[in-house]
């Protein structure tokens, strides 16, 4: 991996290479031969070697071949949206011998039209990257673009909109990288990370005071899930600065941010949607999370235009 693409990545939060390690993963599904391509190019390169005379056509014909056919393409966004993943495109486009120039950059809103990367070199190493990047960039930047959605309906309130555990195995620092693009925030990357107390954990320890209490370690974010007021009151009580209002409606929202009064920060979970969200933050919540971000944004549709050929 080139310097230059690795301090992308580092610049963008991403560990270059565990990028590397799923591009090479995402790639070799597809093999290592295009049985379609080669034989097309190949082909054509020696119809058009038939067609030349002389010692020097020959000699060219038999340096040419399928995989040295070369060409330019262009990444071109179909619809508007927010961009993400460009560095990651960069590195399966990168892996397969390919050049690349960003004419973006991630957390760009982008219109229908807009080039986002070029590249070049072997036709048939072009055509091979197509669609393992674009599966990356569409999926990435309809994670991004779905996260502006959100944090422009609450734009002004205080509130942010915050991401979930809830994202393709394999996939989570990507996906979480994405929703930063758009303007979101992460919670927490793993089970390691911070406490999250639950419903089954408050079930199993009896109480949200006894749950809480056993998992009280040094310089460790504790945030208790509350599905009613009392237990909000509780959570207080025992000492909680972090609490998740599980499935509240607007109302009991509200009504919880008057009892906490700035004591904990609060975060809206369950329920939600685009067009409440700006209800909901108008409470005077600090998050909302919405796993939405992550488990159903729809693809941004972005393509891949050849912009020209020579063999």
């Amino acid at each position: 991996m080139r310097p230059e693409l690795r301090t992308w990545l580092t610049g963008a939060g991403l560990d270059p290479q565990a990028v590397e390690n799923l591009v090479r993963v995402a790639l070799a599904e597809d093999g290592e031969v295009d049985v379609t391509s080669e034989p097309i190019f190949g082909a054509a390169a020696r119809t058009g070697a038939a067609a030349r005379t002389g010692a020097a056509a020959r000699t060219g014909a038999a340096a040419r071949t399928g995989a040295a056919a070369r060409a330019g393409a262009d990444v071109v966004a179909r619809r508007p949206g927010v961009v993400a993943g460009l560095p990651v495109a960069a590195v399966v486009f990168e892996t397969l011998g390919l050049t690349v120039k960003a004419l973006a950059a991630d957390g760009d809103r982008v219109g229908a039209g807009d080039i986002l990367l070029s590249a070049e070199g072997p036709l048939i190493a072009l055509l091979r990257a197509e669609r393992t990047a674009l599966n990356f960039l569409t999926h990435l930047s309809g994670v991004a673009t779905v996260t502006r959605q959100w944090a422009d309906a609450i734009e002004g309130t205080g509130a942010r909109v915050r991401d979930t555990r809830k994202t393709l195995p394999g996939m989570r620092a990507l996906q979480k990288y994405a929703v930063r693009c758009g303007g979101g925030v992460n919670h927490r990357m793993s089970l390691e990370d911070a406490a999250l107390i639950k419903d089954n954990h408050v079930a199993a320890a009896g109480s949200v005071t006894a749950a809480f209490a056993a998992v009280q370690v040094p310089d460790l974010h504790v945030q208790v899930e509350c599905d009613t007021l009392d237990q909000v009151r509780e959570a207080l009580a025992a000492g909680a600065t972090s609490i998740l209002l599980d499935n509240m409606s607007v109302p009991e929202t509200a009504e919880a941010v008057r009892v906490v009064a700035g004591r904990a920060e609060l975060e809206a979970s369950g329920g939600l949607t685009l067009d409440g969200a700006r209800d909901v933050a108008e409470t005077g919540v600090d998050y909302l999370a919405v796993g939405a971000l992550t488990h159903s944004a729809p693809a941004l549709d972005i393509g891949l235009d050849l912009s020209g050929a020579e063999s």
